[in-house]
């Protein structure tokens, strides 16, 4: 298990489903949060619970859109000024829109790509300076699988994902002497313990013809990976796409 002790990381979009994995578990390991999500936290009863239970000097939540630049720069000044310091960021946004190319409006590519790809570029761009001030950290942005293999009709998606893969490596290679340490987690399909536990015999059927692992990983098989990444214990780590798939391939 890899401690988080007393680390300020941020999550976006942490009311998903890798998102409420990620609260849980890190709280459990010692992390101060910070959690930001388009939706409203009344509608997730569970973090409500995880506020009650851990207070606002562990866990604070924001309503914001990672999208909008202001709205960045707000949730980074607002754990400045909550926290003094930011050790971590774990950036979750994403938007898929799968229409053949010829389907594919202007409206839809540029929705996924700036809610998938822009996203992490603004989270990223706001978090270093505090991230550098606090004296290194460690950046963390979600990829997928679909941004190295091709799936029908996941043009915008696939391409920001993979432009997820690049300029994390960028990131990594412009900031290493800052102390930053940036890497992607590229999972294959995950779904959340319950969704997990009540596949159809057809999905089961389908993971067990696409993936070595035979199954669909789990939401906290994801976040192992990401609190390795967000921990010290991977201090000699950056630059890297860590593929978290079972296997996966065609």
């Amino acid at each position: 298990m890899h401690t988080l002790h007393n680390k300020v990381i941020l999550i976006t979009g942490c009311l998903g489903m890798a998102g409420r994995s990620a609260l849980s578990m890190f709280l459990e390991r010692g992390a101060v949060l910070f959690g930001c999500d388009r939706l409203p936290i009344d509608g997730f009863p569970e973090i409500v619970r995880l506020q009650e239970k851990y207070g606002e000097h562990r866990f604070v939540y924001l309503q914001a859109d990672m999208c909008d630049e202001e709205q960045v720069k707000t949730a980074i000044a607002d754990i400045d000024r909550r926290f003094g310091r930011l050790d971590g960021t774990y950036h979750n946004v994403f938007k898929n829109v799968e229409k053949p190319v010829t389907e594919l409006s202007l409206a839809d590519w540029e929705a996924s790509i700036r809610g998938t790809l822009t996203s992490t570029f603004l989270v990223c761009k706001h978090a270093v300076p505090l991230l550098i001030r606090s004296g290194g950290g460690s950046i963390v942005n979600m990829s997928s699988i679909l941004g190295q293999i091709p799936s029908e009709g996941c043009y915008a998606y696939g391409a920001a994902k993979a432009g997820i893969n690049q300029f994390t490596r960028v990131l990594a290679a412009d900031y290493a002497s800052r102390g930053i340490r940036a890497n992607a987690v590229v999972p294959g399909d995950f779904k959340s313990e319950e969704a997990f536990a009540q596949q159809s015999e057809r999905e089961k059927e389908g993971m067990r013809r696409h993936a070595y692992l035979g199954r669909s990983g789990r939401a906290d098989e994801i976040n192992e990976v990401v609190a390795f990444l967000l921990s010290d214990a991977s201090s000699y780590v950056t630059g890297s796409l860590y593929t978290v798939d079972g296997g996966f391939h065609r």
